[in-house]
């Protein structure tokens, strides 16, 4: 196996060179390839697979593959988790905002963050206490196995290749403007890489790329700040005072924009982005990764913090910017910042520290992706192989061998498909995708883990059609909204006329829930509503749940 790894390593460092060259000689050149940053990925690229050799030799049941054994202490699940969470998307996306529009980005950071203590203090220790392997396990404890499983299981994979989609379109547009490799090299490399990771590692090497890749984007993050702050005389109210005078739009970049004059755009966003992450099926399945309760507990806190650290560091590179980047023609053309506003912290990285440090933070960048790819592919194969093949085809009958096995297949299958997608999507905008499935997560596996965990009324129809509800809606509305009716379809005006869509697809669903479930006088019905005693006590105790301990 480790033979396996470091030739795949040396195979992939090859072929990122020889790929490197070809495009300095190519036309798909945006920005002189960077040997300093091309050094610095192919050190990670090769530390992480040799990271995920040792975890293969570790790996050699279901636990290890889908929980790392449940051996993560709260505070490696907490970088971990924040890991996972801060994409390349949240890095420069957020920061490229804060550059463009001033105020639109911090709400967004908000949104994101406030997110974090409604999962500390309603979900995190009930799902570790209910769950084995997936919240699915949460969502059919008390109801039907194959009717919720399958609703959860499609719910979590329609999350995870939309975002997916989003990750690796992200990751081709970013290595090529920074690496200058051509589009679908980059796409390439990180599908392999992806299910490298995966399948060999499974959720400890995942883990551990993903601990690497926090501690380097937090350090990296600190650093790129302090250095630009130096520019001021670390006086924040002088670097305020000069993004607001070297800023476009002048006094603007102090209000929001049409983002949230919106009423209920910006109320369905603020939907999206607070209970979007109780329904990120990647997200979830790191609490099933701790020994127990308290230790999940402890994971949401350590990940809040350093969440919430992160955004405030992407809202000031994002204001540095305004004046280190801004103001400077090397790194304009035709008076925009070239590759666009997500480039932002990129060139704010060279600015204050120059090429060894762009490179650095480039790398940064590319680890950023590779992580948040894994976790999402973990989840989205153990959807398939656990929900799906072990639970629905099987009905629990699955070995452990053949369990695994599934898995490693949906991997590879996920992968090809991440490629393919990304590969055809490359011209398209990707951010509908990242808010679909932000929005998805909201409707669809957020409602039903709620009320399946708090409201004993609930059935299995209720959870079924109120769950299928808010998948459809949520969907349906992307589609018939300005994002995409419009914008990509190429229509002059879309049938549904906000840009957010959360309001409308979580109140299908939490109505849909409400409604066929007290309407249910089935027999099914009475064993669905006598079981939640049962869940209640294991949820608020841990009594029963493997591993786990009463607090």
């Amino acid at each position: 196996m480790k033979r396996i790894i470091l030739s795949a390593a040396l195979t992939l460092a090859a072929g990122v060179a020889f790929a490197a060259g070809d495009a300095i000689e190519g036309d798909v050149v945006k920005q002189a390839t960077n040997w300093t940053a091309i050094g610095m990925f192919l050190l990670f690229v090769v530390a992480t697979l040799f990271l995920t050799g040792w975890a293969a030799r570790r790996t050699k049941s279901t636990s290890d593959f889908y929980t790392a054994g449940g051996g993560i202490t709260g505070f490696q699940n907490g970088l971990a988790i924040a890991g996972d969470y801060m994409s390349a998307a949240a890095f420069l996306g957020v920061s490229g905002m804060v550059f463009a529009k001033g105020v639109d980005g911090v709400v967004y950071t908000v949104g994101f963050t406030m997110g974090w203590p409604f999962i500390l203090f309603l979900i995190a220790e009930r799902l570790r206490n209910l769950g084995k392997y997936t919240f699915s396990d949460i969502s059919s404890f008390r109801l039907e196995q194959t009717k919720i499983r399958t609703l959860s299981a499609f719910g979590a994979l329609t999350v995870v290749v939309f975002y997916l989609i989003a990750q690796m379109v992200g990751a081709g547009k970013l290595i090529q403007l920074l690496f200058g490799l051509d589009y679908a090299y980059a796409v390439l490399l990180v599908g392999v890489l992806m299910m490298l990771y995966v399948t060999f590692g499974g959720m400890l090497a995942t883990t551990w790329v993903q601990i690497v890749k926090a501690v380097l984007l937090l350090s990296g993050a600190t650093v790129l700040v302090l250095l630009g702050l130096a520019q001021f005389g670390f006086d924040l109210e002088a670097m305020m005072a000069a993004a607001v005078d070297n800023h476009a739009k002048h006094d603007i970049i102090k209000m929001p924009t049409s983002l949230v004059t919106d009423p209920i755009s910006g109320i369905s966003l603020a939907l999206a982005l607070m209970f979007g992450p109780a329904g990120l099926p990647h997200i979830l399945m790191r609490f099933f990764t701790v020994p127990d309760a308290k230790e999940a507990r402890k994971s949401v806190f350590y990940a809040t913090g350093f969440i919430a650290y992160f955004f405030v560091l992407t809202v000031t590179i994002g204001f540095l910017a305004v004046t280190l980047v801004g103001t400077r023609p090397e790194f304009l053309t035709d008076g925009a910042i070239t590759g666009g506003g997500n480039m932002a912290a990129i060139h704010l990285a060279k600015a204050v520290g120059g090429n060894v440090f762009l490179g650095f933070i480039s790398a940064v960048a590319f680890a950023t992706i590779l992580a948040v790819v894994s976790g999402l592919a973990l989840s989205g194969a153990s959807a398939v192989a656990h929900d799906l093949y072990a639970n629905v085809i099987k009905k629990g009958a699955a070995s452990d061998k053949a369990e695994m096995k599934v898995s490693r297949i949906a991997t590879l299958v996920l992968g090809v498909v991440a490629i393919v997608l990304g590969l055809a999507f490359e011209n398209q905008n990707i951010a509908f995708m990242v808010g679909l499935a932000f929005g998805l997560a909201a409707s669809v596996n957020f409602p039903v883990l709620f009320m399946s965990i708090f409201w004993r009324k609930m059935t299995t129809r209720g959870a079924f059609i109120g769950g299928l509800m808010g998948l459809v809606t949520a969907v349906a509305l992307v589609v018939l909204g300005p994002t995409v009716w419009v914008a990509v379809l190429g229509f002059e005006t879309p049938i549904f006329p906000y840009s957010q869509y959360a309001l409308f697809s979580m109140a299908a669903a939490f109505g849909g829930i409400w409604f066929f479930s007290i309407t249910d006088n089935s027999a099914r019905a009475r064993i669905d509503r006598a079981g939640f005693d049962a869940q209640f006590v294991r949820s608020e105790t841990g009594l029963g749940a493997a591993g786990a301990v009463a607090h």
